[in-house]
């Protein structure tokens, strides 16, 4: 189910792999509501973890940052435990709660997708300043 970077993708640093990785999480969850029937809530077991871990990994790299960049990671970090908690709700659902949770989730993930490359480009824009 989940993709595998292209080969001539080089992750830089914890901002772009948790980008990235926040990008599979968001086709992972798209991909298991397109998959449907039984298999969804396997799929989407794996992968509130898979969120937690990325939420994880993003708090993580709060140090290294500017300001607006740490504010960008807050709020992926809190979109990241959003996706989460719907994910998990959709597995403990049936029916349209669990497609709302499920649609609420995909739009978390997208959220944190948006905040984490606010806080690369801030990064990206700090770095040009510096040279």
């Amino acid at each position: 189910m989940h993709k595998a970077p292209k080969p001539h993708t080089k992750i830089k640093d914890a901002l772009d792999h948790g980008r990235a990785a926040a990008q599979e999480l968001h086709s992972a969850l798209s991909d298991a509501v397109r998959n449907g029937g039984e298999t969804i809530k396997g799929d989407l077991e794996g992968l509130v973890l898979e969120a937690k871990a990325i939420a994880v990994s993003m708090g993580g790299s709060l140090e290294a940052q500017s300001a607006a960049a740490k504010k960008a990671i807050d709020e992926a970090v809190v979109s990241l435990e959003a996706t989460a908690t719907h994910t998990a709700q959709a597995t403990k659902s049936s029916g349209h709660d669990a497609e709302r949770s499920i649609q609420q989730a995909i739009s978390d993930a997208r959220g944190a997708v948006q905040k984490i490359s606010e806080a690369v480009a801030e990064k990206r824009s700090a770095a040009s300043t510096e040279k």
